[in-house]
């Protein structure tokens, strides 16, 4: 079975920064596109805050709601996608998962909570 490892959660006030990372086996890292959803509570859905695609120019998307606050990357040392998250806001409070879409299926991490402040 497919583990996907996510690391880097935590409290932070509003206006700070976290960094999320997520590992994954090499064959996922190199053959999936990769993603981080966000979980508002338990229960509700998750929705798509950043991601990179499998095409050699490594495009990017994120969510309105983030955008020019995260940025995605990969990092081919570590096979892992991170996501560095500035400028926080108490709406970007929930939990993190990362997200491998394969050809064949999809794949989510265990989740790592991100809770901020006022």
């Amino acid at each position: 079975e497919v583990q996907l490892w996510e690391t880097g959660g935590g409290s932070v006030q509003a206006g700070g920064s976290l960094r999320l990372s997520c590992k994954a086996p090499l064959y996922v890292y190199k053959n999936c596109g990769l993603g981080w959803y966000r979980q508002i509570k338990e229960g509700s859905e998750r929705n798509m805050v950043a991601s990179i695609g499998i095409r050699a120019d490594g495009s990017t998307y994120y969510s309105d709601s983030v955008k020019g606050r995260f940025t995605v990357s990969k990092d081919n040392a570590e096979n892992s996608l991170d996501l560095q998250m500035d400028g926080l806001k108490t709406e970007d409070t929930g939990v993190y998962f990362c997200r491998a879409i394969c050809t064949v299926q999809s794949y989510w991490g265990q989740g790592t909570q991100v809770t901020v402040s006022s």
